[in-house]
């Protein structure tokens, strides 16, 4: 297994996704989004991609780690924790000196265990009030909707 960085290639992005169920995006949303990250890191097994984590943010008071994938016959196999670790590495590095920055992350139900193995930190805690979300759709004349689960 090998990790790559820099690759934004909207095929393989849409394919990772599909291959885990994820909301389908638009070729111009996908590419947009690969464009607009920070940085992005795609795991090969020989050259067939397998996984990817994109880092979102600003890179100085806030990185996010974004669509944290692996192919579903490749789980299980500790790729995501790899893959994990690579991004948090970056992230480190990068960091300017003197500075603490948010390392942030929205989980999957289900996969708390795992992002508390690599020292996240659940939400609420006595101090970190609960993550908030909101769904806004744009219609192609341009009107705005929210809707939230």
């Amino acid at each position: 297994m090998e990790i790559r960085t820099g690759i934004r290639d909207v095929g393989t992005y849409l394919s990772l996704r599909e291959s885990v169920g994820w909301i389908r995006l638009t070729r111009a949303q996908a590419q947009k989004a690969l464009a607009g990250s920070l940085e992005v890191f795609t795991v090969f097994d020989g050259e067939k991609p397998i996984g990817m984590a994109r880092l979102v943010g600003d890179g100085a008071v806030v990185s996010y780690v974004q669509d944290l994938i692996i192919v579903p016959e490749y789980q299980g196999q500790r790729i995501g924790s790899m893959l994990l670790d690579t991004v948090t590495r970056y992230v480190r590095k990068n960091m300017l000196p003197g500075t603490r920055m948010m390392f942030d992350l929205m989980c999957r139900k289900g996969m708390e265990e795992f992002y508390l193995k690599h020292g996240f930190t659940a939400r609420p805690t006595k101090d970190l009030g609960p993550g908030m979300i909101e769904y806004i759709y744009k219609y192609p004349d341009g009107s705005t909707e929210i809707r939230n689960f």
